[in-house]
């Protein structure tokens, strides 16, 4: 694959690292900054990335949400997280002329524990969630992507949920529908996602660590070469695979 990079922080560098080394090309890059000295060429729309089969965004919403306004038919991966409605709303939109991938989370194991959820909650009504999730030092939003997802998840398959993101202000005791979420950052942690299920006398947990940041970028690559094969049409890895 020719494959052009949206933004080129450490995770596309860690995708260019493992597209390279699987025997793809890097076309170029989108980036704001176009002073430094990168090792790709620089483009400021996609559409000037004459020749790449796909494109492959780890990046900001600052940073793509203008490049989703302008004209251009190349099959996309996106992995941003924030800005989450807007973002899916106008990848909704592209969809109807191309193929188009999205996921908070890259890797096919929060896939797994998305469908674990979706089995486990019906069966443990009545027992306390709590959703707790840590990253390292210099992640800006909290809470994840990935944590959100999987509160999604849970708002769908429950009559009535109350996310509770700050419970000291709270100041009263644990409602039923309650949903506790937290976030804690610390260090290099590369990512841990925990969902809790608390009833009278037993606790169960189900919990995904990452151990390398690779499984993002290795997981972008494999959605990458499926949505290049792909008609047009909104993609996840609920789909992907179809």
């Amino acid at each position: 694959m020719k494959i052009l990079l949206i933004g080129y922080g450490a995770m596309n560098q860690r995708v260019a690292r493992l597209a390279e080394e699987q025997g793809h090309e890097i076309t170029g890059i989108i980036v704001p900054d176009k002073n430094n000295n990168y090792p790709y060429p620089t483009f400021e729309h996609i559409s000037d990335a004459e020749g790449a089969d796909v494109a492959i965004d780890f990046s900001n919403p600052e940073l793509l949400l203008p490049l989703l306004d302008e004209d251009f038919e190349l099959p996309l991966v996106v992995a941003t997280t924030g800005e989450k409605e807007k973002t899916t709303e106008k990848l909704e939109e592209l969809s109807q002329k191309m193929p188009v991938f999205f996921s908070a989370n890259m890797s096919y194991g929060i896939h797994v524990l998305t469908k674990l959820l979706e089995v486990a909650v019906p069966l443990l009504e009545g027992y306390d969630i709590e959703l707790i999730e840590a990253h390292h030092n210099k992640k800006v939003d909290a809470p994840s992507g990935t944590l959100v997802k999987l509160y999604d998840v849970i708002k769908e398959l429950k009559d009535n949920v109350n996310p509770v993101y700050d419970r000291h202000e709270k100041n009263e005791k644990r409602q039923p529908d309650d949903i506790g979420i937290s976030a804690i950052r610390g260090g290099t942690i590369v990512g841990e996602h925990d969902v809790l299920f608390a009833g009278v006398d037993e606790t169960i947990e189900l919990t995904h660590r990452a151990q390398s940041k690779d499984i993002f970028a290795n997981g972008a690559l494999k959605a990458a070469e499926r949505l290049v094969t792909k008609p047009k049409g909104y993609y996840t890895f609920d789909n992907i695979n179809n």
